[in-house]
């Protein structure tokens, strides 16, 4: 009988002893946030700097790491951060954007808890209030596998972080009154990798080996085109989702997009240029980095490797080849309940048309007749507590009123629990749009030109599209998603899914999902 007893108390003990072990780790990071000067094109500017560093540092994470970030504001003016593509579940009242959270104000500090759950992949972090984005206070998140789960590709020798964007010589105070007294942002003044003009910046490769690197397009009102010269790029994730590994010799990245390629150090030892510049657009703006072979004697020659052409059709043709890799192991992040999106009948279709109009005179801009204003309460505070007259269910259509007319409100848009709706952007302006939801995944089902109608699903992908945060429409598009919402507890919530435009500073989030 003792023995009986001796055995189940250790028994016990090793249960214990698992599940105190089998916790996931905790990662403490500790930010402060300043202004500092920087000289990004050569000219003397005010930079927001996370601990002295402009890009800020890298976050790197393992999935299903906790992440604790203790940010303290040294501005002064309020500030918050966003964590792009980390999906927030059970979590989104630590999104960081004005809907979901209070401002850190200066002097202040916050700390957010963040766990990137079944999770991998290429990612970054962004200041969300008052166009800081436009002075820096952005950086890297790279969530790598654990070391079980196999990946589908061989371990790279190195792991490159390329955050690529335009940039405005002008201060961001300057631009965002311009903004506020409704015009529009002027023409960027250049491009940057990783903070730097051109050929700033150097990536260093021995010969005959392969790297990753991972890319992400920082900017904010462009898309960019990105290449290495005499180098393939093999695509092998996007935003979480391993894909088919088809190689380019150039890629499309719009505004919040991030993907990771494999490129070979094959060609002959010598410095090559490894290129971003903007798609798109009536003037081209280029900038450079450098790709050094570790034994190279040669610096960078030659023209530089010329941009695609602006035609839109072979960016779509590009935009429809990424697709899932089915058979590749590790996280498949769909916190939406299903990995068969295509199995299942959307609830309904919601259409989302954005807009550029006047109204009271100025520039502003809309989504579905709705120019969004932000709330003094953020909106999961005035929802829990059941804060009258913040905000109304239903205050922004789900589909495309007729005529031109728009107005002013704090759009929210209702959705049921755990609903599986399928949303559609058409866009009639004449520049390319950039959507996000931030923390969540969405499947990007369909992308074609002109006006969506119900016969437009008969051409989607509803097998094997990839999942990700944020999608370009393009101009006289169509775009369709498939997103079933991952509830929080309170009453009415769909984990506060916030679409943002290409210009995330010009006045417009333009709704918010409250679950009901």
């Amino acid at each position: 009988m003792g023995d009986s007893k001796l055995i189940l108390c250790c028994f016990i003990a090793c249960i214990l002893f698992l599940g105190v072990n089998g916790e996931n780790p905790y990662r403490y990071i500790t930010w402060k946030v300043t202004y500092g000067d920087i000289y990004p094109l050569g000219v003397k500017q005010q930079g927001i700097l996370i601990n002295g560093q402009f890009p800020g540092p890298h976050i790197d994470a393992v999935t299903n790491d906790n992440l604790i970030i203790s940010v303290y504001n040294y501005l002064n003016e309020p500030f918050l951060i966003s964590w792009n593509g980390v999906q927030q579940r059970r979590n989104s009242w630590q999104d960081g954007v004005s809907g979901t959270n209070c401002p850190i104000r200066p002097g202040k500090n916050f700390t957010y808890v963040l766990q990137v759950k079944d999770q991998i992949g290429s990612f970054y972090y962004f200041p969300s209030l008052l166009f800081h984005k436009a002075a820096g206070g952005y950086g890297a998140i790279r969530i790598w596998s654990r070391p079980k789960i196999p990946v589908p590709f061989p371990s790279p020798a190195g792991d490159f972080t390329v955050l690529a964007g335009d940039w405005y010589k002008t201060n961001h105070y300057v631009l965002r009154r311009l903004l506020d007294s409704g015009h529009n942002l002027p023409f960027p003044d250049g491009l940057l990798i990783n903070g730097r003009g051109w050929n700033g910046y150097t990536f260093t490769v021995d010969p005959g080996r392969t790297y990753r690197f991972r890319v992400s397009n920082v900017g904010l009102t462009t898309s960019i085109n990105f290449r290495i010269q005499g180098h393939k790029l093999k695509l092998i994730e996007v935003e979480g989702s391993h894909t088919l590994q088809n190689t380019y010799t150039s890629f499309d990245i719009h505004l919040g997009q991030s993907c990771s390629f494999l490129v070979t150090a094959d060609q002959i030892p010598q410095d090559y240029y490894v290129v971003a510049s903007t798609r798109f657009t009536r003037r081209v703006l280029t900038t450079t980095a450098v790709l050094h072979y570790s034994n190279s004697k040669r610096g960078v020659s030659g023209p530089v490797p010329g941009a695609p052409t602006i035609q839109i059709a072979p960016s779509v043709m590009q935009a429809r080849s990424i697709r899932w890799n089915l058979t590749a192991s590790g996280p498949r992040p769909n916190p939406q309940g299903s990995y068969h999106y295509g199995l299942i009948t959307p609830s309904r279709t919601i259409m989302l048309s954005n807009s550029a109009p006047y109204i009271n005179g100025k520039q502003r801009y809309a989504v579905n007749g709705v120019s969004y204003v932000p709330a003094d309460t953020p909106l999961k505070i005035a929802d829990y507590f059941k804060i009258p007259g913040v905000f109304n269910l239903g205050s922004i259509p789900t589909w495309p009123p007729s005529g031109n007319n728009a107005y002013f409100q704090t759009s929210v848009m209702a959705a049921n629990f755990r609903e599986y709706v399928e949303i559609v952007f058409q866009n009639w302006e004449d520049t390319v749009q950039s959507w996000h939801i931030d923390g969540y995944s969405f499947f990007v089902v369909g992308m074609n030109g002109g006006q969506w109608t119900p016969a437009s699903r008969s051409s989607y992908n509803l097998r094997d599209t990839v999942a990700r945060c944020t999608t370009q429409v393009m101009d006289c598009n169509l775009h369709g998603f498939r997103q079933r919402g991952n509830v929080e507890y309170t009453v009415r919530e769909l984990g506060q899914a916030i679409f943002r435009p290409a210009v995330l500073s010009q006045g417009l989030l333009p709704c918010k999902f409250m679950e009901r």
